[in-house]
């Protein structure tokens, strides 16, 4: 069967990026990434990579940065007071240099921030995407595709509990607070929750 919209895909693979051969994701067969193609989960030009091939059918291809999550945007990297980090009574060990921490905007939005430094007022943040501005290097193989049932259609695919998790694999927009799975953490949500 022939990878198009409407049919339920498993894939395994590797990603590096470019300026970095170590594989920093492995999706393999006990875990397999299952996606509809056309249906917005998945980066279109990810999908695009994928559209014609069959079962055992092998890959490997770069997406480009403009074609993954764009390049860095400067803007997005702000230094917030440290104040609105700091409760009182509260543990503040979750904020540290290098942690990804939760938040929301002034209108709900969630999303995650990268710490890049902290001084004793402001706490620089990095909200780029993780991957923004690297190029990514996929290898990896078709091991199903069949077509989906009705339900699939309309709901889509059924891969955990995880209730809000709207991003792409890997993006970091699956957390434990989005799962109402105790196994959320181990993958649960199809997109490293």
């Amino acid at each position: 069967m022939t990878i198009t919209n409407e049919k339920v895909v498993s894939i395994i693979y590797n990603l590096r990026v470019s300026d970095n051969e170590e594989i920093i994701e492995s999706i393999n067969k006990d875990n397999p990434l299952k996606f509809i193609p056309g249906r917005g989960s998945l980066l279109q030009s990810f999908e695009n990579h994928l559209l014609g091939m069959t079962t055992g059918g092998k890959f490997n291809f770069t997406l480009n940065y403009e074609d993954a999550y764009g390049p860095v945007n400067e803007q997005a990297i702000m230094n917030l007071p440290i104040s609105i980090f700091k409760q009182e009574g509260e543990d503040d060990s979750f904020l540290y240099e290098g942690a990804v921490i939760p938040m929301r905007d002034k209108d709900g939005h969630r999303f995650n921030g990268k710490v890049v430094s902290i001084s004793d007022s402001e706490v620089k943040m990095d909200f780029n995407h993780p991957m923004a501005g690297r190029n990514l290097l996929f290898e990896g193989e078709v091991i199903e595709v069949r077509d989906a049932t009705e339900e699939e259609l309309q709901y889509g695919l059924k891969t955990g509990g995880c209730s809000g998790c709207s991003g792409s694999c890997g993006d970091g927009a699956c957390s434990p607070a989005d799962c109402e799975d105790e196994n959320c953490g181990e993958g649960a949500c199809g997109c490293g929750c």
